[in-house]
C-alpha cells in the first residue's frame, strides 16, 4: 500500500459492522474506525471494537479505534419572528440568562452553563 500523509477515518454501523463488510474496508484502506458513543450501549461498543479487531487481523493491518464521546448538545432559543439572517460585522450576543426570544441582537441559550465552562 503506497504511503499516505492523511488517515481513512470510516464510522460504523449496522452497514459497515458485518465482519466480511469491515475486513473489506480495512483492505480498501481504512486506518481508524470510529465508534459513535452517542449511540448503542457499552456492550454494543465492546463487541464492535472485538469486530474491528478481528477484521484486522484477517487483513494483516493495523486499524485504530475511535471513540467519540458525546459532548453537550448547545442550543440557541426560539426567535420571536422565527428566524433571524445575522449582518456580517454586526454584534450577535448568546446569552445563556436570555429568556425572551431572540432577534437581530441576540438569542438564549438551552446550555446555561456555557459561559461559566467556557
Amino acid at each position: 500500500m503506497p504511503m499516505r500523509a492523511t488517515k481513512i477515518v470510516a464510522t460504523l454501523g449496522p452497514a459497515s459492522s458485518h465482519p466480511d463488510m469491515l475486513e473489506a474496508m480495512i483492505r480498501a484502506g481504512v486506518n481508524v474506525v470510529r465508534l459513535n458513543f452517542s449511540h448503542g450501549t457499552a456492550q454494543d461498543h465492546i463487541d464492535r471494537a472485538t469486530l474491528v479487531r478481528a477484521a484486522a487481523q484477517r487483513a494483516g493491518r493495523e486499524v485504530g479505534i475511535m471513540a467519540d464521546l458525546q459532548g453537550p448538545k448547545i442550543r440557541v432559543g426560539k426567535f420571536a419572528e422565527g428566524k433571524v439572517m445575522l449582518v456580517p460585522g454586526e454584534k450577535f450576543v448568546l446569552d445563556a440568562s436570555r429568556t425572551e426570544p431572540g432577534n437581530l441582537e441576540g438569542v438564549g441559550l438551552d446550555y446555561k452553563e456555557l459561559p461559566r465552562d467556557v
